[in-house]
């Protein structure tokens, strides 16, 4: 990859206050890709159309944002990023307005893809703290980013569940642009003006994505598990939304919302796996991770309308899911200083085409065999991961 050109005249240390920071921010933007998804019920009567043709909203949120990450998130090999970051947080915010503004399902599903387009900070941010961080401590700095992101997601839905309980589902968008403004303000205040690492021309570097992926194996090995862990991801939280909002449930959005409450526990758990990989464990704790998949959709197969079964499912599925996501991207920005971000954009890009397919798949399951395809799509998926996984331990996924 390119070399870099020059350093910023202040290089920021990667505070604690900072990783808090750009954990909080990372996980508010890449939280608007996930509004909708307790909502699907609600937006679906509002504007007279079938709750799995509103699923479709997650998917063009997920659509957009692998779009965005694409094509704007290697920018930040190139250009200013604290620049960068604001912008495209006030521009997330602009199309949130839209977005609570929708005058129709045609209106909110495009907005809502343009949404996923803007609202990559997050994945700009994160590979800044790893550059930011010192070497000892990268696995645990860019471990609190990601799980703060990862923490977004989950928080994202008990928010918009309780938010839209009490003022709508178009009150959930107004404030999380207000958020937006509010946070692009604090990133501004907290970065200095940070000089390109490198400089190539547009074409160059939006190749050098695909580029990076070619050449190397411990990307292409790791793009796989991580692409299928997301769409295993989504494929359940979809699915789950439409399972509490039927028979024999019917539960509101608010309480729908509370589940994601249990992911966060996870979440916070999760985060600790930066560490693992710092002391050189990342690998086991891997295949350990997708056990625990597996596990999570074989009790989700049994739960039948057993509340505390499903509980335990998505506090075990978030733990292993986002360890594993943790894990996963640490390991691949060990691979490069200079290049970073597009390891980033090709890792995310990868994973939000995996939750696309996963979210989709949910709503063809859930019409074609309900709770119980999903379950064992699910279960399916994990036994690929874990294969994949038992032949790149020893050699694909190794990094170095």
């Amino acid at each position: 990859m390119p070399a870099g050109t020059g350093t910023a005249a202040r290089q920021p240390a990667m505070t604690r206050g900072l990783t808090l920071l750009f954990a909080l921010a990372s996980g508010a933007a890449v939280g608007n890709l996930y509004w909708a998804q307790p909502l699907l019920e609600t937006i679906a009567r509002e504007f007279h159309t079938t709750t799995a043709s509103a699923g479709w909203l997650v998917t063009a949120t997920q659509i957009g944002y692998a779009v965005g990450i694409l094509l704007i998130v290697p920018l930040g090999d190139v250009v200013d990023r604290r620049r960068l970051t604001a912008a495209m947080m006030l521009v997330s915010a602009a199309v949130l307005v839209a977005c609570a503004l929708a005058p129709s399902f045609p209106f909110l599903l495009v907005a809502l893809c343009l949404l996923g387009v803007t609202t990559i900070a997050g994945q700009i941010l994160t590979p800044l703290a790893g550059d930011l961080a010192e070497d000892a401590h990268r696995g645990r700095v860019v471990g609190t980013v990601v799980a703060g992101i990862l923490t977004g997601i989950l928080a994202s839905r008990a928010v918009s569940g309780l938010v839209a309980g009490i003022g709508g589902w178009r009150l959930v968008y107004g404030a999380a642009a207000v958020a937006m403004v509010l946070l692009a303000g604090l990133v501004w205040r907290a970065l200095p003006p940070l000089a390109p690492k490198a400089r190539v021309a547009y074409p160059k570097l939006i190749a050098s994505v695909g580029a990076v992926v070619v050449r190397e194996r411990a990307v292409r090995w790791t793009l796989i598990l991580s692409t299928t862990g997301f769409a295993v991801f989504t494929l359940f939280w979809t699915s789950l939304t439409f399972l509490l909002a039927g028979p024999p449930f019917h539960y509101p959005v608010s309480v729908i919302g509370l589940f994601g409450l249990v992911g966060i526990a996870g979440a916070v758990t999760a985060q600790r796996a930066g560490r693992l990989h710092d002391r050189g464990w990342s690998l086991p704790a891997t295949g350990i991770a997708w056990v625990l998949v597996l596990a999570s959709f074989a009790i989700a197969a049994l739960s039948g309308s057993a509340v505390w079964m499903l509980v335990l499912v998505v506090f075990l599925l978030d733990i292993a899911i986002q360890g594993q996501n943790v894990l996963n991207q640490t390991r691949l920005l060990s691979l490069s200083h200079e290049g970073r971000s597009r390891l980033n954009t090709a890792y995310i890009t990868s994973n939000f085409i995996g939750g696309a397919a996963g979210s989709g798949a949910a709503a063809l399951l859930w019409s074609a065999g309900g709770w119980t395809a999903v379950s064992l799509a699910g279960a399916a998926l994990s036994l690929m991961a874990l294969a994949a996984w038992a032949l790149g331990r020893r050699g694909p996924l190794v990094t170095g």
